[in-house]
């Protein structure tokens, strides 16, 4: 991990939705940051403007891929850049999903909007050792067709023979959408696991987390077996600016991915 912003280029942008961009970043320089595992974030600052946490998208060798919508100053500047572009990284920080929890087990994947992207590279590990797992299940959300992440590849997972089982709602439907109507939770009646011997992640807006972790464990996972990452609540990952602090965690340092027995009554005090 380093302190010091890195320079990367921007070797490839792809608009995934009307304020959705994948960045492919390689090093523009002879450093790069240390290995990045799937839930891990960068510091992704955007030169003149400012910068933000981003959880990876995908890992391949030196580049580093993330996925940013266009929220504020820094993520609408980062989204906006085109090939041959610098952003400086920093990084790695935070916890991981940590896949090796599932070892033996079937793996169950709930995402809802943007948080598919931080999961992404969590289903890519898991497919390609997909030896060492049960059954592996993708379920993801959007509001609308045109909120879809990654299209294409959920387009052939969801017609694939072989795993991942991967099933597809929106919130409303438009012209042409033959897939399933309705919140992400939902699709759980379709997806093929076994809730005694499942390690569930899950990413998306808080209100879905919760709403997924409590349908699940009603359903007989373990709350410490419910992996949710907090990522939305992180600024600085230092953790010295207190606006990550939920109780006594502090998501930049502590998370963002923690298991549901200590995210609940982190989240539920939020609710009062």
């Amino acid at each position: 991990m380093t302190d010091v912003p890195l320079p990367y280029e921007v070797v490839r942008a792809r608009r995934e939705t009307a304020d959705t961009v994948t960045l492919t970043l390689s090093p523009a320089g002879p450093s790069a940051l240390p290995p990045f595992a799937p839930g891990r974030f960068a510091m992704v600052y955007a030169f003149g403007v400012g910068e933000i946490p981003v959880s990876v998208s995908r890992i391949d060798g030196h580049e580093i891929v993330h996925t940013i919508r266009s929220v504020g100053a820094v993520s609408a500047a980062l989204c906006r850049l085109e090939p041959g572009a610098q952003v400086g990284l920093r990084g790695p920080f935070g916890t991981g999903w940590e896949l090796e929890r599932a070892a033996g087990g079937d793996v169950l994947v709930v995402a809802g909007g943007i948080g598919l992207a931080p999961l992404r590279p969590l289903v890519l590990d898991a497919l390609a050792a997909s030896g060492a797992y049960g059954r592996l299940s993708l379920l993801a959300g959007a509001r609308t067709p045109r909120d879809l992440l990654y299209t294409d590849q959920l387009r052939a997972w969801a017609t694939a023979h072989g795993p991942p089982h991967c099933a597809v709602a929106v919130d409303r439907p438009g012209p042409g959408w033959h897939e399933h109507v309705g919140i992400v939770t939902t699709l759980l009646d379709r997806a093929p696991f076994d809730p005694a011997n499942t390690t569930a992640y899950v990413c998306g807006p808080e209100v879905m987390i919760r709403a997924t972790a409590r349908d699940l464990f009603h359903r007989g996972l373990a709350p410490h077996r419910i992996r949710v990452s907090l990522e939305r609540n992180m600024r600085c990952a230092t953790a010295t600016c207190g606006h990550c602090q939920l109780g006594g965690v502090l998501v930049c340092r502590d998370g963002p991915v923690i298991g549901w027995d200590r995210a609940e009554p982190l989240l539920a005090v939020r609710e009062l």
